[in-house]
């Protein structure tokens, strides 16, 4: 069982998840394809050397596709995040990028809900 995050982790990953979200939405729609990419949340290693970010993607026949391209410019992304953060960190945390499936558990719920 993982300890739960100190108020520092949480804190850096409410940082993070803010700025990255606001990279990613200053990109534009058109930089993934036409899919709206929302940063759901952050989760930061205790060393606050790894950055776990989460991302829901809609329309969903898209996520395989935006998240290749979120990988792809994965350096980028971290790049320009350590440009904005740099005041706050001392080190820029690897920015690993995982699928926020909740949307689609909701709307699976949703969909067995009105049968």
């Amino acid at each position: 069982m993982e300890k739960p995050a100190t108020t520092r982790q949480l804190k850096v990953g409410r940082e993070i998840q803010k700025d990255l979200a606001e990279i990613i939405r200053a990109k534009g729609m058109a930089a993934f394809g036409g899919a709206l990419v929302t940063v759901s949340e952050v989760r930061v290693s205790p060393d606050l050397s790894v950055a776990k970010a989460y991302v829901s993607i809609f329309p969903s026949e898209k996520q395989e596709a935006v998240m290749a391209l979120l990988e792809e410019n994965n350096k980028a992304l971290r790049g320009e995040l350590g440009r904005t953060v740099r005041k706050q960190l001392r080190i820029v945390p690897e920015i690993v990028f995982y699928l926020d499936t909740s949307l689609d558990y909701a709307e699976h719920i949703e969909e067995l809900l009105k049968k």
